[in-house]
């Protein structure tokens, strides 16, 4: 059985990292079950573990955390759903790959939830959404805007970390940071696509497309 948790109120980031792998080291060791913890942050920046200085262009603006997720830098933040993701990948196949294209399919079903057709794309970590409506990239082709995000850590084959969705976040936090060292696209959410979706709507749809994709 996985456990499900949703805090309520923010969570300090050093305080969920330090949650975390006390939970993967007791997954691991066989003591605890699995775990799907539900967490909002107050405004901060994390650097992963590929994270370029460069990229962080407001470093005083908020908080910022080394993590040793992979990835570069990702905000969190109020009105933004951060999962994370306490699963024993070696009893699930040992296949880290295709734990990682599990976590996006989980991320595109759950947005498919609201009408929304999230999209994976070659060398960009995440889940896309078109955006037509903008004006076009300067080469011609359509703007994408970054919905969600994904990072993960493995330590003894139990992840820890895992993915964020934007809800409702102030979008102009992102602008402290160049996210996921990704240029010329952009941020958006759920109700900046027009849907007044609540954190709690979220919440079921991830429950309910986690059975689809993980088989539980």
């Amino acid at each position: 059985m996985v456990e499900w948790i949703t805090s309520d109120g923010p969570v300090g980031y050093e305080d969920a990292v330090s949650k975390m792998e006390t939970r993967a080291a007791a997954i691991a060791a066989g003591t605890a079950e699995e775990l799907i913890w539900l967490v909002e942050h107050p405004p901060l920046y994390t650097a992963g573990t590929s994270a370029k200085p460069a990229d962080l262009t407001d470093p005083d603006r908020f908080p910022v955390f080394e993590t040793r997720r992979g990835g570069q830098y990702t905000y969190h933040g109020p009105g933004q759903r951060v999962v994370y993701v306490m699963l024993d990948v070696g009893r699930r196949g040992h296949d880290v790959r295709r734990f990682v294209q599990q976590l996006e399919e989980w991320v595109i079903a759950t947005l498919d939830r609201f009408n929304v057709k999230g999209e994976i794309r070659e060398g960009r970590v995440g889940v896309w959404v078109t955006r037509p409506e903008k004006p076009p990239l300067p080469d011609g082709s359509p703007r994408e805007d970054k919905i969600a995000a994904i990072g993960i850590r493995l330590r003894k084959w139990v992840s820890f970390h895992g993915i964020s969705i934007n809800v409702e976040p102030e979008l102009s936090h992102f602008d402290g940071i160049v996210p996921c060292g990704i240029t010329g696209h952009g941020v958006t959410s759920l109700v900046d696509l027009g849907l007044p979706v609540t954190m709690d709507d979220l919440d079921v749809a991830l429950k309910t497309t986690f059975k689809d994709v993980f088989g539980e």
